[in-house]
């Protein structure tokens, strides 16, 4: 399969970590409602494709998240692969207890830097939420949870416009103070653009938060996520989220639409040297079937290049192998006549 020429920068990281949240925030906002056995398969494909990292599901009341209703039935029936971490989001304690229950050892929660989109997404004001999110951080890093916390609206409010950024460090930090190993800074609504993004990181910086803490959520409304993950790299940031296919956005905002694309993130850093130990094909092939299950194409552009190619090297290679398979029958069994099987002759 096509590969990208190879020419690494200076100044990047030698390796990213990919945090795959297609399961969670790209299911979420899918019209189709998948079967937990076929969401089931999604995670394994992606693991099998080299991803560490996958977002499984949410503890957020189905009334909310139809789409993510079967949580539970899902973690039954998901095979763990060792080496390989599942996190779920949980939004209160009665998530946790969910999580908890079914063995779950990583956990995410999910505030805002604005208050118009707190009080959308999570009915409560920006301290009610961390108010909220406090025991949770504290019984679960108690309990030997890893916790990460997302902050979304960190460089644009459908409602409120542009987000000071000293706005966003000030809420990231009191959810890392809380306890939370890592924060994610999301553009929700895909406004950002580099020079936002360095001037964000420098600003976490300035106020004693390390790049090693923080993991950057790009959406590409305005196609400018991976120009966005490049400066954040640039900057030291080496986990990035992203969804397979491209899938997913935000329920609560309408104008966000889907998530960087695992398969295009990758794509741009194998060509830049920077190791994710992913597969491409792999992932590829996950986007293409996971498209035939949701009913409508990948949104990736890395998927739509390569999966024609993909298809005709599977065809060649599916000929290739049945081949010699008949030539065998054939010298098998001399004089048969072609036609109908012989069960259709009798």
């Amino acid at each position: 399969m096509r590969a990208p020429f190879r020419a690494p920068m200076e100044g990047l990281p030698a390796r990213v970590t990919i945090y795959e949240v297609g399961p969670r925030d790209g299911l979420q906002n899918e019209k189709t409602v998948l079967p937990a056995t076929v969401k089931a398969e999604f995670v394994a494909r992606l693991a099998r494709a080299g991803l560490t990292t996958i977002e499984a599901t949410s503890f957020v009341h189905p009334k909310w998240v139809p789409q993510l209703a079967d949580a539970e039935e899902l973690l039954g029936r998901m095979e763990r692969v060792p080496g390989v971490r599942y996190p779920v989001l949980v939004p209160n304690e009665r998530g946790l207890d969910r999580a908890l229950g079914l063995g779950v050892t990583d956990i995410a929660i999910f505030g805002s830097a604005t208050e118009t989109f707190a009080q959308r997404n999570l009915n409560r004001s920006v301290d009610g939420s961390l108010a909220m999110f406090a025991p949770v951080v504290e019984r679960a890093c108690a309990a030997g949870l890893a916790v990460r916390a997302y902050l979304s609206m960190c460089f644009g409010d459908p409602w409120e416009g542009p987000v000071p950024i000293a706005q966003v460090v000030r809420t990231g930090k009191r959810l890392l103070d809380l306890g939370c190993d890592q924060l994610s800074l999301g553009d929700t609504i895909g406004v950002g653009t580099p020079g936002h993004v360095t001037a964000l990181l420098r600003a976490f910086g300035e106020a004693g938060v390390g790049t090693e803490r923080l993991a950057v959520h790009f959406h590409d409304t305005y196609g400018q996520a991976l120009a966005n993950t490049l400066a954040a790299l640039r900057a030291g940031v080496s986990v990035v989220d992203a969804s397979a296919g491209g899938i997913g956005g935000c329920p609560y905002a309408k104008s966000a639409t889907g998530n960087l694309a695992t398969e295009d993130l990758v794509w741009m850093l194998s060509g830049l040297g920077v190791r994710t130990g992913v597969d491409l094909a792999a992932l590829v092939e996950t986007s293409v079937w996971l498209a035939a299950e949701l009913g409508r194409p990948s949104p990736s552009r890395v998927v739509q290049a390569l999966a024609a190619e993909l298809a005709t090297t599977r065809a060649a290679a599916g000929q290739e192998a049945a081949g010699p398979a008949a030539e065998r029958a054939s010298e098998a069994a001399p004089g048969r006549s072609s036609g109908p099987p012989a069960a259709e002759q009798e």
